[in-house]
């Protein structure tokens, strides 16, 4: 396996997993990762379906925190187990999630978009009464919005996460189809020297690409983009360090001969 690190993993600690962060550690290590990134949800004011969700994505840091450390310590001579975040970014949110980012000393930090204009793209009612690309438009747009009023980050995750729920889900679709928009995305990110991540969540999936697609990243790089970290958006186990192999390709293809890491929000880069 050439990619090493996966930056991009969820345990028990988010609303979504009830994976426990040993049971993943020890998958890391029998696979040969050297680095393991946790990044569990934190979406503050996420707009639940059901009563009984509330607060599911609200991560608890201490306990979270507390783990990890703990777990770190145990396998310092098998692995490396950083402290990451995935934050849920809404433009409404600045101040919360200026606050929260500089109040824990982590390691890394993914912004995602996970609630477009008060609906999570998860569910069908999002794309309801329109047609995929007016959804998708709309979500790509959001991007914008949030990167106008939030930079504490390292790299923006699955750009195009969208394209894994619509009806014709990724049939269509294509970076040519919203260059328009994709590219002022990431000049945004070029100017705010922010990367982006790689996440292979989209194969497991049944989509043909990963996200965002390679369109995307092939763009990215032509921008001038360098950072770019890997993720298996692993919410259990068996998902850790999936696709690598077809990641590692996709890079090459694209123009790259590296992929990042970050510690203490610094980045490092490592050959394919």
């Amino acid at each position: 396996m050439t990619i090493t690190a996966d930056y991009h993993l969820h345990t028990h600690n988010s609303g979504d997993s009830t994976a426990p962060m040993e049971d993943m550690i020890k998958k890391g290590i029998s696979l040969g990762l050297n680095t393991m990134c946790f990044t569990e949800h934190m979406d503050m004011d996420y707009v639940y379906g059901k009563p009984e969700e509330a607060g599911m994505f609200e991560l608890n840091t201490d306990s979270y925190l507390y783990e990890l450390a703990t777990l770190k310590e145990k396998y310092e001579n098998q692995i490396q187990i950083l402290f990451g975040v995935e934050l849920g970014i809404q433009p409404h949110l600045q101040k919360e999630l200026n606050r929260y980012s500089r109040s824990y000393p982590f390691d890394f930090i993914i912004a995602s978009s996970h609630i477009c204009h008060g609906r999570d793209p998860y569910y069908p009612s999002f794309y309801e009464g329109r047609s995929d690309e007016e959804a998708y438009r709309e979500y790509f747009s959001s991007i914008l919005e949030n990167l106008d009023v939030f930079s504490n980050f390292d790299v923006y995750g699955h750009l195009d996460y969208v394209v894994r729920y619509g009806a014709s889900r990724d049939k269509d679709y294509c970076y040519e189809k919203y260059q328009d928009i994709f590219d002022k995305i990431l000049i945004r990110l070029l100017e705010m020297e922010r990367g982006i991540e790689l996440n292979t969540a989209g194969l497991r999936k049944g989509m043909k690409d990963v996200h965002p697609c390679t369109g995307i990243l092939k763009r990215y790089k032509q921008l001038g983009g360098e950072i770019i970290t890997i993720g298996s958006d692993a919410h259990d186990p068996s998902a850790i360090a999936g696709d690598f192999d077809r990641a590692a390709d996709v890079l090459r293809e694209c123009g790259f001969s590296y992929y990042t890491t970050f510690e203490n929000r610094i980045a490092d880069f490592h050959c394919l």
